[in-house]
């Protein structure tokens, strides 16, 4: 395959200790790549990769490439994070369209046409909304995903309804805008928005897990909620301003209520201290919420300073 060529779609998947759903991973995309793009004149690739499994997923995606001269294995030296894994494939894509999958088999890759028909379309970014979520993830899973989802909206300003899905087809201008962004902390559905002027979503299947544990706990949802609030949006740090006012002011009015109140019964003023020590200990928990957030937005602005790489790739496998 000639490496200068640009090619009609690109896949993109990276992958972390996930060697019971590979075969099946492989056997349902590799169906859907050559029933639905086998036109010789819309060529494809599959780019996986390997952030640092330590199972046997590199060697199986490593067969499938050596099987498949479409098929590429970035391999990471270390685990670096999904985010990472998607811009070192990014890195490698030769696709004009460029669509990212999870290897969990949560998003089909039977949906891939509808996003690609897409951005067909003329689309910049091509989202999937996840349908039937409800009924197969349980609460702990959708409401976190409800809250990025709600602030993601709020912090863009683009109204899509699903944030979380990782199905989603990008044209290659918006690619190449990402790889030029050099962050270390990046949620990526967000960054393509900035770069986008065409944005839609269409609705996907959505399944349960086909095997193995998910890799986004409850921390790691958190920690990118923060890296969405911090990369994206000043709004927390100036809602700490209002906030600050706002307590400023009724502390200015509590100040006259109890003066007035001593002045008038000079005898019960020792009655309200355990409200003024309740008070005092919330004040000051808000202020110590206070320092961790600029603590967390001084502590990325250390980690970028520093300008280390993203990730390192070991190699990238291929047909040979």
């Amino acid at each position: 395959m000639d490496p200068q060529k640009n090619l009609f779609l690109s896949i993109v998947i990276p992958i972390y200790n996930e060697e019971e759903n590979i075969p099946v991973l492989w056997e349902r995309l590799s169906r859907v790549m050559n029933e639905h793009f086998a036109d010789p004149a819309k060529p494809w690739e599959v780019i996986f990769t390997d952030d640092g499994s330590r199972d046997r997923s590199l060697a199986m995606l490593i067969d499938i490439a050596q099987a498949e001269p479409r098929v590429r294995v970035v391999e990471f030296n270390r685990n670096y994070g999904q985010h990472s894994a998607i811009f070192g494939a990014f890195a490698e894509v030769r696709g004009d369209i460029i669509v990212t999958l999870d290897a969990d088999l949560q998003n089909p890759p039977e949906e891939i046409p509808k996003l690609v028909a897409k951005v067909e379309e003329g689309y910049d970014v091509v989202g999937g909304w996840r349908q039937g979520r409800t009924d197969n993830d349980s609460f702990f899973r959708t409401m976190p995903s409800k809250i990025v989802n709600a602030v993601t909206r709020r912090t863009t300003g683009v109204k899509l309804h699903d944030y979380g899905c990782m199905l989603r087809a990008y044209s290659r201008e918006v690619v190449k805008a990402m790889l030029l962004c050099k962050e270390r902390s990046s949620f990526i559905p967000a960054l393509a928005n900035s770069f986008a002027k065409r944005i839609t979503e269409v609705p996907v299947a959505h399944a349960e897990r086909a095997a193995g544990e998910s890799k986004y706990g409850v921390w790691k949802l958190i920690n990118l909620q923060f890296d969405l609030l911090t990369s994206f949006s000043l709004l927390p740090l100036q809602m700490l301003s209002v906030f600050g006012v706002i307590t400023a002011a009724l502390g200015f009015l509590l100040f006259l209520g109890l003066g007035a109140y001593r002045f008038l019964h000079p005898e019960g003023t020792a009655q309200g201290v355990f409200t003024l020590f309740a008070i005092l200990f919330f004040f000051v928990g808000c202020q110590f919420i206070a320092f961790g957030l600029l603590g967390e937005y001084i502590g990325r602005i250390y980690q970028e300073v520093r300008d280390r790489p993203r990730y390192m790739v070991k190699k990238v496998h291929e047909k040979e």
